[in-house]
């Protein structure tokens, strides 16, 4: 007789399957995220930190796992909940299965659930708390203790990088904030010929500027940003001396940064086409989101920022760029992986403010 596995909600639901992943069953807010691929992309992504990812796709991982397509050296989040799971995956990278992974990272999963119920609760009441019981006759008592658990609100401090680096490049100098990177921001600035250099969340706009860099790139990362204060005062901080380009936790940084506020979305955009419309051009592109929180379109009235992106499925804030000052945002994923490069063109548009704002300079100081 196959072994059982439950995932136990906090509304006092709960789903029976089978146990994937580590045995060591973890608690988390559940959440959904809709790409058909990069199911590794997306595990290693440090934004899911604590949270329990449920695939919409209902078959995951059919082509394994390979060495080169992690966003992370070591996944954060709290647990998956699948469908299906591949038990005989197969590609040419392919180096170890999608269980196995999981089993390394000790991160919990369960497979052979209606994850489409799963979803459709997770959109009629918002994101919940769950668990993992390997025991059915524990099941109450996992819903008394969700209903009791707080989470952690410290997770950018666990992703961040503690000590500075250097991904070494030949062009422009860019300090990368690191709110829980993902690498593929880091390629991208290198194949633009940048030298990066990743430092902690908490590093001072003093201790940036005597870096004396000719960008900032405020990365994406996991949690509430209300309580990254120490990076709003640093953002502050540059804001006119550096050109800065923010990404998803960068960008509602950004906006808290000039008074406007956020809150935290009924379950989030997680997935990899969201359409979102460029104001600018009316071009609408497919992006690739992560997020739980966004900013209040109406806080932004009294601030120096203009809204330059809009989501078309709600209409939230999607893009921000400062009326006279070198900084924009995006509150998705230009770097993508997984999910399209339609929104690629930002990293060039970043370099192209930077050598501008250079340029500037460079007349003003003749």
């Amino acid at each position: 007789m196959l072994q059982k596995r439950y995932l136990v909600l906090e509304d006092g639901s709960y789903y029976e399957g089978y146990p994937l992943g580590s045995d060591n069953l973890t608690l988390g807010e559940i959440v959904f995220n809709t790409a058909m691929t990069g199911y590794q992309e997306t595990i290693s992504d440090p934004s899911y930190t604590g949270q329990i990812i449920t695939f919409t796709y209902p078959l995951i991982g059919n082509y394994g796992v390979n060495r080169d397509d992690f966003e992370s050296l070591v996944p954060t989040l709290s647990g998956v909940v699948v469908k299906e799971a591949s038990l005989q995956p197969s590609n040419f990278r392919m180096k170890k299965t999608f269980h196995e992974v999981l089993v390394e990272y000790d991160i919990p999963g369960i497979s052979g659930v209606d994850t489409r119920s799963i979803t459709r609760k997770i959109r009629n009441y918002g994101v919940l708390k769950a668990t993992f019981t390997d025991n059915k006759d524990d099941i109450e008592a996992c819903i008394e203790r969700l209903k009791t658990e707080t989470l952690p609100r410290n997770e950018v401090t666990t992703v961040s990088t503690k000590t500075p680096y250097v991904s070494t490049g030949y062009g422009l100098s860019v300090v990368l904030v690191d709110f829980g990177k993902k690498q593929n921001i880091v390629r991208e600035l290198n194949a633009r010929g940048c030298n990066v250099t990743v430092v902690p969340y908490d590093t001072t706009a003093e201790a940036i500027i005597r870096m004396s860099p000719d960008g900032v790139m405020l990365s994406n990362g996991p949690g509430d940003p209300e309580e990254v204060q120490v990076a709003v005062e640093m953002i502050k901080g540059i804001l006119g001396k550096i050109p800065f380009f923010g990404i998803c936790l960068g960008h509602q940084l950004f906006a808290l940064s000039q008074g406007a506020t956020s809150f935290k979305m009924k379950f989030g955009h997680r997935g990899a086409n969201h359409p979102v419309k460029d104001l600018t051009t009316g071009k609408i592109a497919l992006t690739s989101q992560n997020h739980g929180y966004a900013i209040d379109k109406d806080s932004l009235a009294n601030t120096e920022l203009e809204i330059t992106h809009i989501a078309i499925n709600d209409g939230t804030v999607e893009g921000l760029r400062h009326k006279s000052l070198p900084a924009f945002s995006v509150q998705y994923h230009p770097e993508a992986c997984p999910g399209p490069s339609d929104s690629n063109y930002l990293f060039d548009e970043f370099i192209d403010m930077i050598n501008e704002y250079k340029a500037k300079e460079r007349i003003t100081n003749a």
